[in-house]
């Protein structure tokens, strides 16, 4: 077999493994080191020591060290130190623990419950006014952690159950808290756009702003059919009674909007505009936003020992995950290219004759169907280096793709049958609730998405706009 025909061979046991369920950043380590040992394979400069010892007459221990020394003089394991240092000393990744933290600490700090029912009883008058609830708490909760899980599962047990309790739709409400909760991955400041950025060699900053308007745009997608579907079918989503809102004045009203909405989302404003105007770097930003954090849960008096334990340790967790995984694909991905993999599936790629659009229309399926295995870590650190080579030669520009799959990523957990969020609402859901029930509800906001697609290519500006207006 050639070198090229050995890497795709690589990349096939890599999708074998991953579907079998091994850990991806362990699996891609060990064939990024098994297949690299196997490219920088030099036995003359390996054992060369060992040749001279046995010329020597040295004894058996010696010829023994001086053997093994040479099974490990393969320049692979070089290549792997220098990539686990360069990854743990690269600034842009500096600020996922620090966002981590920030949402991991606002999540335990019971501001969620309050602005639900704040906004709850300041949209009473729209329809479906529960749900638009819902959905505008899980849009500003999943853009202070940016997990999907922590957002659907704490919105699955406060929102959920009330909005069951007032005779909502099963399928009409497990889809707004699934859909909402997907958001936090797209809407800056974002672990996946860091994470695309550090990948790509796109600046973060410019990610953020060319993110932030398809964000809100996809969000208010969703709310418009949240509203046109109670507007059309009400009995899905009944009229709220006044022993459910109560009796508030407008000023009580706006006294609670002030307590619950504007903090959060005022550290959420801060922490972003401190990075789009250049005020500080992301990692910057990011230690402003876990202090605010950490300040919220003061003045909510909900800091204590256990939660800022908890999420310290989930922090270090995650942050340890996604570093590991930017270590083995490195190590995997330069291996890939040194055996002539990337060459070769540039090649083949070019060779097919595609026009821009239906490069554009394949790399996205691919990456759709990727999101029914896979985590979207996983996709953006060891998938999106092999379609990156090929962007120049069909001519679309690494800031507007990385968008698009940030966009297409929300299906990964929207779409049966291995829709993440459907099986985080089930597992804190009542028994009642069937996953086929959550299934339908979703399905609709999987359409919104692929719209919300179709629009982005069709308007780039609503990528563009943004990085345009601020940086030029």
């Amino acid at each position: 077999m050639s070198d090229p025909q050995i890497a795709v061979g690589m990349l096939l046991i890599l999708i074998l493994a991953i579907f079998l369920g091994f850990p991806v950043a362990f699996t891609l380590m060990a064939l990024g080191v098994a297949f690299g040992y196997y490219a920088y394979f030099d036995a003359d400069r390996m054992w060369r020591s060992y040749e001279r010892a046995v010329e020597s007459g040295a004894d058996g221990w010696t010829l023994t060290e001086t053997w093994v020394g040479g099974f490990f003089n393969n320049r692979i394991f070089d290549l792997f130190v220098n990539q686990t240092y360069s990854v743990m000393s690269n600034d842009v990744l500096t600020a996922i623990p620090l966002f981590l933290f920030m949402g991991y600490i606002v999540e335990r700090a019971n501001i969620v419950d309050r602005l639900f029912n704040t906004l709850f009883i300041a949209t009473r008058r729209i329809p479906g006014s529960m749900a638009v609830a819902a959905l505008v708490t899980c849009t500003l909760f999943a853009t202070a952690t940016g997990i999907v899980g922590a957002v659907v599962t704490l919105m699955g047990l406060l929102a959920f159950p009330a909005m069951l309790k007032a005779k909502y739709d099963v399928r009409y409400a497990s889809g707004v808290i699934c859909a909402g909760g997907t958001l936090g991955i797209l809407i800056p400041p974002s672990i996946l756009l860091i994470v695309y950025a550090a990948t790509s060699g796109v600046s973060v900053v410019r990610m953020y702003a060319a993110a932030l308007l398809p964000g809100l745009f996809l969000a208010g997608l969703y709310l418009v059919y949240v509203v046109g579907k109670a507007v059309l079918q009400p009995h899905l989503a009944p009229k709220p009674t006044k022993e459910q809102i109560g009796d508030h004045s407008f000023v009580q009203i706006c006294w609670m909007m002030f307590t619950s909405f504007v903090p959060l989302a005022f550290l959420i404003l801060a922490v972003l505009g401190a990075i789009l105007f250049g005020f500080a770097t992301p990692s910057e930003a990011a230690a402003i936003g876990a202090l605010g954090g950490l300040l919220l849960a003061v003045a909510y008096r909900a800091l204590t020992w256990q939660r800022l334990k908890e999420s310290v340790y989930l922090t270090a967790r995650t942050s340890a995950m996604v570093c590991w995984l930017f270590v083995g694909s490195a190590t995997f991905a330069s291996i890939f290219a040194y055996l002539g993999g990337q060459q070769f599936i540039s090649e083949f790629v070019t060779g097919l004759d595609m026009s821009p659009l239906m490069f554009l229309i394949v790399a996205q399926l691919i990456i759709f169907i990727l999101g029914w295995p896979l985590e979207w870590t996983e996709i953006i650190v060891i998938f999106i280096p092999i379609f990156l080579p090929l962007l120049p030669h069909f001519g679309i520009d690494p800031l507007f793709f990385g968008i698009l799959v940030a966009v297409n990523l929300q299906t990964a957990f929207l779409s049966p049958p291995m829709a993440m969020s459907a099986y985080y609402l089930k597992g804190i859901a009542p028994a009642h609730v069937r996953i086929s029930d959550i299934f339908r509800g979703m399905m609709p906001y999987m359409l919104i998405v692929i719209l919300c697609m179709v629009l982005i290519y069709i308007f780039p500006q609503i990528v563009y706009w943004l990085p345009n207006l601020i940086y030029g």
